[in-house]
């Protein structure tokens, strides 16, 4: 299957007065396929933006190569067929839902009202086409965004945190939305903080930090390697001390020991000592592996692995 979006080496640099030339984004080699959801994740200032601009032409790479859609990034034949939502998209607040649709449109020679109506009923704003945007909603105006996205029928779509902010009835009609759009064969990269949606929906991953793909990959290979959480209260702390590892993460605060090991360890070790120190054991939880964790376990390093004694704060 060929590929929506390439890189090879991706760089753009900056130039600091403090620190000189920064890569803020670093070398970046990124593959999306036809037809996927694509998480794109990160922390803040990892270079996220940087790359979908340079994506969608708006700011030139520094160095290396970037494909979307088999032509290079910047190519104006591409942009009649991507579409891009932003995080925190401007609208007219006094133009209609529909004026909206009618205006953007316009920008591509679209003029078929059928279609915008068609649109609106799409994206379940039918009975609100003819309110003020001043007027919606945070996820009617996010709706309205995937409606406009969509006037060009586009093969790509780049959604910048289209769930964040939203009540948990919005989540879930934008998830269903952007379901749709892979089921009709567009592609979809998504920049997302919110990890437990993108579980939900992606079929493939990368994690950026400071510029340099860290993680890339089908989920189901990433997120491989379940975990079993045991806590127990009355621990003595000399107790608590006896269960670091390289992979395991404990926590203790006021006598209580939260143990978080890998699925083939050995569990009933860890029981064993923690009955001989007459602790009580509260539970035993096996839990998959979550996109929490390898978000943390990429991002935070190793840090997020140390044991905190007596601390109100559990390290996780």
């Amino acid at each position: 299957m060929p590929a929506a979006i390439e890189t090879i080496q991706l760089t753009k640099t900056y130039k600091s007065r403090s620190l000189g030339l920064i890569n803020v984004v670093d070398k970046l080699d990124l593959t999306v396929q036809e037809g996927e959801i694509f998480g794109f994740l990160g922390p803040n200032g990892a270079g996220k933006t940087t790359t979908i601009k340079m994506l969608l032409g708006i700011i030139n790479p520094s160095a290396g190569e970037g494909y979307v859609l088999g032509k290079e990034i910047g190519d104006l034949n591409v942009h009649k067929v991507i579409s891009y939502l932003p995080e925190r998209p401007y609208y007219y607040e006094y133009m209609t839902g529909m004026e909206i649709l009618k205006f953007y449109g316009s920008l591509f020679g679209i003029r078929d009202e059928k279609k915008f109506q068609s649109l609106l009923e799409r994206v379940n704003l039918a009975g609100d086409a003819s309110k003020i945007i001043a007027q919606y909603s945070k996820g009617m105006q996010q709706r309205i965004g995937l409606a406009q996205s969509l006037i060009n029928d586009p093969k790509l779509l780049f959604l910048d945190e289209p769930t964040a902010g939203l009540d948990p009835i919005a989540h879930t009609e934008i998830r269903d939305l952007i379901l749709q759009f892979r089921n009709e064969g567009r592609t979809v990269f998504i920049s997302s903080h919110e990890l437990s949606e993108v579980e939900r929906i992606c079929d493939r991953v990368a994690i950026i930090n400071k510029g340099v793909i860290e993680r890339q990959g089908h989920l189901d290979e990433l997120l491989k390697g379940a975990r079993i959480e045991i806590i127990a209260d009355d621990v003595p702390k000399e107790t608590a001390t006896k269960f670091e590892g390289p992979d395991t993460i404990v926590s203790y605060s006021s006598n209580r020991l939260i143990v978080d090991i890998p699925e083939g360890a050995n569990v009933g070790a860890v029981i064993d000592e923690l009955r001989n120190a007459k602790a009580s054991i509260v539970s035993v939880i096996p839990r998959r592996r979550r996109l929490e964790d390898l978000f943390v376990e990429t991002v935070g390093g190793k840090n997020a692995k140390k044991l905190v004694v007596e601390s109100p704060e559990v390290v996780a």
